[in-house]
């Protein structure tokens, strides 16, 4: 098992992880309802020494809404009998999540001015929408 978490070049040390592991519903009969192989992992991006302050700000501004009000990422992995691939499912999900957080922002768009020719088919457009449904409003044959 790989010793904390390294995402875009940051490594987030093994004891800023903090694992919870409860029972896990799902397939597995007795083995199920006696171990505990849920695996909960979450990570205080507020108190982490190995996120610049930089790239902690934009965690925190892009993931909000996944954050507890202490400032605590949260993951989970139940979907195998082992509570090993549990914990890989839940380190896996942490680190795309944060790789999300981290990323930079996509470049702005620069705007630009509609061509003359693009202006002309939408006035065409319109003026031909506008036609047919003046025909409809016609004389229906009386």
């Amino acid at each position: 098992m790989p010793d904390g978490l390294d995402v875009r070049g940051i490594s987030i040390p093994e004891s800023d992880l903090d694992w919870r592991f409860t029972g896990s519903g799902g397939p597995g009969g007795q083995h199920a309802n006696t171990s505990n192989t849920a695996a909960e992992l979450r990570l205080n991006v507020r108190t982490c020494d190995a996120i610049p302050d930089r790239i902690k700000e934009r965690i925190l501004r892009r993931l909000s809404h996944r954050m507890t009000n202490a400032g605590e990422l949260i993951t989970t992995g139940s979907e195998h009998r082992s509570q090993t691939r549990n914990r890989e499912e839940a380190r896996k999900r942490m680190a795309e999540l944060l790789d999300e957080g981290i990323k930079p922002p996509p470049k702005r768009r620069k705007p630009t001015r509609p061509s003359r020719a693009s202006k002309r088919r939408r006035v065409e457009n319109k003026r031909r929408r506008g036609q047919l449904k003046a025909d409809r409003g016609r004389d229906w044959g009386a």
